[in-house]
């Protein structure tokens, strides 16, 4: 079984529409905004976040911003319900994650997008030895449905001590399959400097369907590791689930 200490720190969560993407809410499908600022608000029955449930396999709201301008250049905000920091071992404070990242996003070729940023996610008052706060700087190049992404820590990652220089690559695909459906394949790898017990991989398949101005979600979701939690009443935060989720873009 792997380190607790260690998956528990490479839990997360954002589910953002543009990096979170590659992850939970970020991969989803949805309705292209009208102009350059729009908001989404989505519930979904586990928050799952490169594959490692933040909300101890419960549901959880979530909501966020964004602003694209017409030269590339994005910023956004995004925030969800958690419960991973306040589970055995850490304990700590935290019950919300608001993440807030921006970037820029231009076509260099022929059908080839590149798109560049950086990402902090951000859990008041979590109270750990090691902060669980934690910012990453992304790169990814986008060609027809397909997507393959890098993302790297410039801080600790997620409340493991030492582990400034993590690395997370995945690759995913979008194909829309007519009558409204998409669906979207996904499999990442989490590397965790100094904690070799904590690197594992995950993977998903989603099926998104827009309806009457709504997105409804459902995904399989899974991992190659354990990530028990919860003192007597351990849950395993990375087993294989299926997840269900409905979301607004305005």
């Amino acid at each position: 079984m792997k380190s607790i200490f260690a998956v528990l720190a490479v839990t997360l969560t954002l589910g953002a529409t543009m990096a979170q993407a590659e992850e939970a809410a970020k991969t989803e499908a949805a309705p292209e905004a009208a102009g350059p600022l729009s908001f989404n608000v989505s519930l979904t029955s586990d928050y799952r976040y490169r594959g490692i449930s933040q909300s101890r396999l419960k549901p959880a709201l979530q909501g966020g911003a964004d602003y694209a301008a017409a030269n590339g250049f994005y910023i956004g905000t995004w925030a969800s319900t958690i419960k991973w920091i306040k589970d055995a071992p850490y304990n700590g404070g935290a019950n919300v994650e608001i993440d807030v990242y921006g970037g820029y996003k231009t076509e260099i070729a022929s059908g080839l997008t590149l798109d560049v940023g950086a990402l902090t996610y951000v859990y008041p008052s979590n109270d750990l030895p090691t902060s669980a706060n934690t910012t990453e700087i992304y790169g990814a190049l986008s060609y027809g449905p397909v997507t393959a992404k890098y993302s790297h820590s410039v801080t600790n990652l997620f409340g493991t001590a030492d582990s400034k220089g993590s690395g997370y690559l995945d690759v995913s695909a979008t194909f829309d399959v007519g009558g409204g459906f998409t669906v979207v394949p996904h499999v990442g790898y989490q590397k965790v400097k100094n904690n070799s017990a904590g690197s594992y991989t995950d993977y998903s398949l989603t099926l998104n369907k827009d309806y009457a101005g709504f997105t409804f979600g459902a995904a399989v979701v899974g991992t190659n590791t354990d990530a028990y939690v919860g003192g007597p009443d351990a849950k395993n935060l990375g087993k294989d689930s299926l997840v269900v989720s409905v979301k607004k873009t305005f």
